[in-house]
C-alpha cells in the first residue's frame, strides 16, 4: 500500500504534482466505487490542490508531513461547506457551517480532503452494514464487511485509494475496522484530539483517530491533530508517557478464554513470541473488570446517544414529516430519519436514565466503569502495556451477526479502553483462512493515558518497520 512517505517523497522531488496524486486517488475511488467506500468525492479538490502545491514549492522540505497528501473523512465530521450526514436520513442534505478542529488542522497543514466516507449510521454498529445509504465492502473479501462503525474509512485505505483516512472510535470502531481490513487504527487518549466539530454519539467515549497503511502514517497523523482546543471542554494535554525500546507487554489471558478463533490465538501467540525475541517481556495479568465491558459500554453508550440525538427532532436539523401537531411531527421524523439500530440504541438509553432505573443501570454501570479505570491503574504501575488480539475473529460476512447481542460481543477486546478514556492501537498480525480466502487478523495493544508512543513503538516491532519517534 502506498504510504504518506511514499507520496512525500515524489511531492518533493517533483516526479508527480500534488494535482496529479489527487487525481489518482479520485480516479482510483471511481474505479472501485462498487466497494461502497465513500458516500461522495469532494468538488473542491483542484482548489486544495493547489493551495498545498503553493505550500510545497514556498517551503519545500520544511512543509508540513501532510502537505499534498489526500484524506479521506468519516461521515460525522463536519468539513465547512460539505454535506455531512453521519450515514443518516436525519441529516439528509445537511451542510456544515464551520470546519471541525481536526479538520482546521488538515486543512492549514496543505492536506486534500478528497470525500467523505460511509459508516454505520450515527456510528453504531460494527460493520458498516447499518448506513442509511449504502454497505461497504471488504476490500479483500467482498462477500464480508468492512467493520466498522468506520468501515468506509478502513475500506479507502485498505483499497490503497488513499493512504489516510479519519475515522471515530467509540467503542472500537477504529481499532475493529483496521484489523477487518488489515491496516493500522489508532485510537488516542480520550480529549488528545478535539471533538469540536465531530458528530456525538457517546460524548465521554467518542475520540478521533487516523486509519493508515502503517505505524509511521498513524504517527504523523496523530501528531497533525492533537493538542489542547479551547472549543472542546473535553479537550486536554497531559505529559507524554516515557517509553523505552524494550516493554513489559500484560496479557490478559482469561479475556481470551472463550469466542476467540484458535488461528486468530495461534496468530496472538506467534506475535507474542516475535516481541520476546526483540527483547520485550511477556506477563499474565488479571484483568478482573474487562469481562464486564460490553455490559457497561452498552448501558453508558446508548444513555449518552439517546441524550444527544434527542436534538434531531425535523426543526433543528434535516428533514421534517409533517403531522397534525408538534409531537406527531416530532415522531413521525424520527421514525423514519433514524434507522432500527439508532431507534433500539435511543429507546435502551431512554429506558436506562429514566425515573426509577438511572440508579440500578446508568449510574451502576458508572461506577464499573471508575472501579474498571483504577484496575488498569494498577495494571500500568506493572507492565508498560496490554495485548490481546483486536478481534475474536476475521472479518465476518454480511448478515451473519443479524443477532444485536452477537454484534455487540465483536468489541470485547476494544471497548474497555473507551470506557477508560486510554489510547490504542490495532496492527496487522498475519492472515487466517476462511473460504480459501486469506483474510488479515490484527493484534491491539493499549497502554496508560498518553502513551501512544508506546503504541507507535511497539506496534512498529510487530509489523517490522523501522519506527524511530
Amino acid at each position: 500500500m502506498t504510504s504518506i512517505s511514499d507520496i512525500r517523497a515524489k511531492l518533493l522531488s517533483k516526479e508527480l504534482s500534488v494535482e496529479e496524486v489527487v487525481n489518482a486517488a479520485l480516479q482510483n475511488a471511481k474505479a472501485k466505487e462498487s466497494y461502497g467506500a465513500f458516500l461522495e468525492l469532494y468538488d473542491d479538490t483542484k482548489e486544495q490542490a493547489e493551495y498545498a502545491q503553493k505550500l510545497l514549492d514556498e517551503k519545500g522540505e520544511e512543509a508540513p508531513a501532510l502537505c499534498g497528501i489526500p484524506i479521506a473523512v468519516k461521515d460525522n465530521m463536519l468539513v465547512k461547506g460539505h454535506v455531512a450526514t453521519s450515514a443518516s436520513k436525519i441529516l439528509d442534505g445537511y451542510v456544515a457551517p464551520y470546519d471541525a478542529t481536526v479538520i482546521a488542522k488538515l486543512k492549514e497543514q496543505g492536506a486534500v480532503l478528497v470525500g467523505r466516507t460511509n459508516m454505520d449510521e450515527f456510528a453504531m454498529g460494527s460493520s458498516t452494514e447499518h448506513s442509511a445509504y449504502q454497505k461497504t465492502l471488504n476490500p479483500i473479501d467482498d462477500t464480508r464487511v468492512p467493520g466498522g462503525s468506520s468501515g468506509g474509512s478502513a475500506a479507502a485505505v485498505g483499497l490503497d485509494i488513499v493512504p489516510v483516512a479519519l475515522g471515530s472510535d467509540t467503542g472500537g470502531s477504529i481499532r475493529q475496522p483496521a484489523s477487518f481490513c488489515g491496516i493500522v487504527g489508532l485510537k488516542p487518549t480520550y480529549g488528545a484530539v478535539s471533538r469540536y466539530g465531530l458528530m456525538a454519539m457517546g460524548s465521554s467515549l467518542d475520540q478521533i483517530g487516523p486509519l493508515t497503511t502503517n505505524v509511521e502514517d498513524a504517527k504523523i497523523v496523530f501528531d497533525a491533530i492533537k493538542g489542547l482546543d479551547p472549543k472542546d471542554s473535553t479537550s486536554q494535554s497531559g505529559k507524554e508517557v516515557e517509553t523505552s525500546k524494550k516493554m513489559k507487554i500484560g496479557v490478559p489471558r482469561d479475556l481470551m478464554k472463550e469466542g476467540v478463533d484458535e488461528d486468530v490465538l495461534n496468530h496472538f501467540e506467534a506475535s507474542l513470541e516475535k516481541l520476546k525475541e526483540q527483547g520485550h517481556e511477556v506477563v499474565d495479568v488479571k484483568f478482573e473488570t474487562a469481562k464486564y465491558g460490553i455490559p457497561v459500554y452498552y448501558i453508558v453508550m446508548p444513555a449518552e446517544a439517546s441524550t444527544n440525538l434527542a436534538r434531531y427532532d425535523g426543526v433543528r436539523f434535516g428533514p421534517r414529516v409533517e403531522g397534525k401537531d408538534f409531537n406527531e411531527s416530532f415522531s413521525k421524523t424520527r421514525t423514519e430519519g433514524f434507522g432500527e439500530e439508532v431507534r433500539r440504541r435511543i429507546l435502551l438509553g431512554t429506558y436506562v436514565l429514566s425515573s426509577g432505573y438511572i440508579d440500578a443501570y446508568y449510574n451502576s454501570a458508572e461506577r464499573a466503569r471508575e472501579v474498571m479505570r483504577a484496575e488498569l491503574r494498577e495494571i500500568f504501575e506493572k507492565v508498560d502495556v496490554l495485548a490481546t488480539p483486536s478481534t475474536a475473529t476475521p472479518a465476518f460476512k454480511f448478515g451473519e451477526k443479524s443477532d444485536p447481542l452477537a454484534m455487540y460481543a465483536q468489541d470485547i477486546f476494544t471497548v474497555p479502553a473507551n470506557l477508560t478514556g486510554n489510547p490504542g492501537i490495532s496492527v496487522p498480525m498475519g492472515e487466517v483462512d476462511r473460504d480459501g480466502v486469506k483474510l488479515p487478523v490484527g493484534i491491539q495493544f493499549v497502554a496508560p493515558h498518553f502513551g501512544e508512543e508506546r503504541l507507535f513503538t511497539i506496534g512498529s516491532d510487530v509489523t517490522g518497520e523501522e519506527y524511530t519517534k
